[in-house]
């Protein structure tokens, strides 16, 4: 039973809009950040010396600090207070991100990343798990629906706030410009925003939050590091090894807690199982993607950063149209036929983007960015209401964390996989006849560098050879990325149940995508 500090009459004083209006922009805060770094990555390569694998790490180290934080964040609010916790996570990221701004090495910047991974970590859930305590059932939906919205905003404005910021400032400022959004959320939470606790909620395994940061830190790391070292390598294997060792002990120890951080036993129901494993592909498709395309577009067609964030633009437009369209479609055809179909329409998009030439255009991008954001749109968004759909309502809690926690781990070895997967074939194909070995050696790092290299050589063959490597890799990255979302089509085909077999999320509130205290009891 959650405890709330406050009445059933201050539910609806008219300030629980004014406190929603503080989550929003507490959201906010998180959603322009992932979208910007993006776009600066390929800035941020170009002024710091950054390789592919640093590039890599800049992103994952967020989202696996992100990944592994997220559950036992949401039982510290639950415990100590979700308003002081939101406010905690706001300061954490705030702080990460000025450290951010002023790094002056590739170290501090995934330094900062990781720190504000622990502030998005606290925010995320902490956000939606206050709404039932703001909100009665009538009202509670179109909470939802605003928050998610500020959620999504961060999509198509995140890249054109980024572009303009690094046409105008330095690379830092894709951080600074985050300290004044969490500021403003800081102030909104402790002026508005009530404070609610569960006491009786469970425990903050110490442990099993270790396993999972460390399992999921060590497999990262071996699949960023195996393209320099070699998947051969002593130390590649030895993070492999131990990566499985550390997952399969968290695993093993949440299954014989009573009331497990992480419980696995949700994947036994099969709707909430292949509906996730849907999700979490279409992550690993999507994280891929946006780190792939701005260097690309960037680099290799040769467009500032505004104008790169300009550009992915397509795909952000097709899926939040597809996003608010799936569901009267789901209703009409259900969703197992809609999540496939869209998951097909993704594989599709990707498969065409596989052409990609030396001589292709932008027209030729934007057609198939705009299909791929069509097709991300009508496979996660049905596959998420699906797999909380699937549970019991009284588990709803737990396996929307579980759900949050898989998708952000989908990310994360999208970017790593994905991101390896072109750093090795771009080293491979690029070359570096004739040149000295420590500007070969530093040209294969990316395509960014090989650009610099080829530019102070005065080598047009360098730069050709590099657009070339860059888009030769690039294409295998989208047929992976294709074949994995035909494969994830094909089991949602088989597999997805034909009707939920538990309460839609539109009828279970707030609940079914957030953890909550009744939820866990």
């Amino acid at each position: 039973m959650v405890t709330v500090i406050h009445s059933e009459e201050t539910r609806r004083d008219p300030r629980r809009w004014w406190a929603l209006g503080a989550l929003v922009a507490s959201m906010l805060t998180l959603g322009f950040d992932m979208t910007i770094l993006n776009v600066a990555l390929p800035t941020m390569a170009a002024d710091l010396g950054a390789t592919t694998g640093q590039q890599q790490w800049m992103a994952d180290a967020y989202v696996v600090v992100f990944a592994a934080l997220m559950l036992p964040a949401g039982l510290l609010g639950d415990r100590f207070g979700r308003r002081r916790m939101l406010i905690a996570g706001l300061g954490v990221f705030f702080a990460g991100s000025l450290l951010g701004a002023l790094a002056s090495d590739v170290g501090w910047v995934i330094a900062a990343r990781a720190f504000m991974g622990i502030g998005g970590a606290l925010v995320t859930p902490l956000a939606l798990s206050v709404l039932p305590s703001l909100f009665g059932d009538d009202e509670r939906t179109k909470a939802v629906g605003v928050i998610s919205a500020a959620s999504a905003l961060g999509l198509p404005l995140g890249p054109i706030i980024g572009g303009w910021l690094l046409n105008h400032f330095w690379w830092g400022s894709v951080f600074l410009v985050n300290l004044p959004m969490a500021a403003i959320g800081i102030a909104a939470c402790v002026l508005l925003l009530p404070e609610t606790r569960d006491p009786a909620s469970p425990r903050v395994d110490v442990l099993s939050t270790a396993l999972t940061a460390t399992g999921l830190g060590a497999l990262i790391y071996a699949i960023i590091e195996a393209p320099d070292r070699g998947w051969s390598d002593p130390l590649v294997g030895a993070m492999f090894a131990a990566a499985a060792a550390l997952i399969t002990t968290l695993v093993l120890r949440e299954r014989r807690e009573q009331r497990p951080m992480l419980d696995m036993t949700l994947l036994a129901h099969w709707g909430f199982l292949f509906n996730t494993l849907a999700a979490t592909l279409v992550m690993f498709v999507l994280s891929g993607l946006l780190f792939v395309l701005p260097q690309y577009l960037q680099a290799v067609l040769g467009h500032d950063a505004l104008g790169t964030g300009v550009r992915l633009l397509p795909m952000m437009g097709g899926l939040l149209v597809a996003a608010r369209g799936a569901q009267p479609i789901v209703a009409r055809f259900g969703a197992r036929a809609v999540v496939s179909a869209g998951l097909v329409v993704l594989a599709f998009a990707a498969l065409l983007g596989s052409r990609t030439a030396t001589g292709s255009g932008y027209g030729f991008t934007a057609l198939w960015l705009s299909i791929a954001g069509i097709g991300f749109g009508f496979s996660v968004v049905p596959a998420m209401d699906g797999a909380l759909g699937a549970l019991p309502r009284d588990r709803a809690g737990s396996g929307s964390g579980l759900l949050m926690t898989l998708r952000q781990v989908g990310a994360a070895i999208g970017i790593a996989l994905l991101g390896s997967l072109l750093a090795g074939i771009f080293r491979d194909r690029l070359d570096v006849t004739g040149l000295p070995a420590r500007a070969a050696d530093t040209a294969g790092d990316s395509v960014v560098a090989a650009h610099i290299v080829a530019e102070k050589a005065h080598s047009a063959h360098l730069a050709a050879s590099a657009n070339s490597a860059y888009i030769h890799g690039m294409d295998i990255v989208l047929l992976v990325s294709g074949i994995a979302a035909l494969v994830a089509a094909l089991l949602a085909a088989a597999f997805l149940p034909r009707a939920t077999t538990g309460p839609t999320p539109s009828d279970a509130g707030p609940d079914m995508v957030t953890p909550t205290a009744d939820a866990r009891q």
